[in-house]
């Protein structure tokens, strides 16, 4: 991972995404050591767990993981919001307040937050005009982030806002190839390049996630990134929707 991790770099990969909760924090170790001098070339975005109690000692915690001196972006981490956490996250000392004061320390550059779903707290985040940067889970089977048929959704509205956008689950966590799998069983055809050209193609999309666990894993996603041949005019294809 570590040898992934620097070929990345020498490749112009300048995104990395990890959380404090990625195997209690070895993920983030893992990244500090790979990137051991190249802080200055790269961005580096974390988390904190939505339902982290000493937001302070995350944030330390994840400082020496990665060995830096500030954190690019820290988002709140979470799948899902109930409207009782998205009060507590927004409200007076609440966890947003925390990372404001930590970023007025200098400790953290951006502030975001991660989710899974659409619901009224993606957009109250939104509104909020407190966060930097949105991560959502966007792919070809998962498009409740952007449709463009109306358009509507919350890389829409992170747009409007002046919002970083991330997608997470961007080759659709298997979801598409096993499905493929179930009514074409014959089907050997590998759909992760196609998968991962929609999302590039989006024009709301600032940074599409990819896990890549060896070498050879980047050099083949840097190989479909490079294919800008291979990129489709979504408005088009959907003006033509019936």
């Amino acid at each position: 991972m570590i040898e992934a991790i620097q070929r990345a770099v020498e490749l112009g990969v300048t995104y990395f995404d990890t959380a404090a909760a990625y195997g209690a924090g070895e993920s983030e170790r893992i990244f500090g050591e790979g990137l051991v001098g190249h802080g200055d070339d790269v961005f580096i975005a974390t988390k904190v767990a939505h339902e982290e109690s000493d937001v302070r000692g995350s944030v330390q915690r994840s400082l020496e993981n990665l060995n830096v001196d500030a954190l690019d972006l820290v988002q709140i981490h979470g799948g899902d919001y109930t409207t009782e956490q998205t009060d507590q996250i927004l409200a007076s000392g609440g966890m947003l307040e925390t990372l404001e004061s930590l970023r007025n320390e200098g400790l953290i550059r951006h502030l975001g937050f991660t989710s899974e779903n659409q619901n009224g707290a993606v957009y109250r985040f939104i509104e909020s005009g407190r966060f930097d940067v949105m991560q959502i889970c966007y792919n070809l089977v998962h498009l409740h982030a952007h449709d463009y048929t109306r358009p509507f959704g919350s890389l829409v509205a992170a747009e409007g806002a002046g919002m970083g956008t991330v997608t997470m689950r961007t080759l659709t966590s298997g979801l598409f190839q096993r499905w493929m799998k179930m009514v074409r069983p014959e089907d050997d055809f590998d759909y992760s390049p196609a998968l991962l050209q929609f999302v590039l193609s989006d024009p709301l999309v600032d940074v599409a996630l990819i896990g890549m666990r060896t070498p050879e894993e980047v050099e083949a996603n840097f190989t479909v990134l490079n294919d800008l041949d291979g990129r489709i005019d979504i408005e088009e294809m959907h003006r033509k929707y019936v």
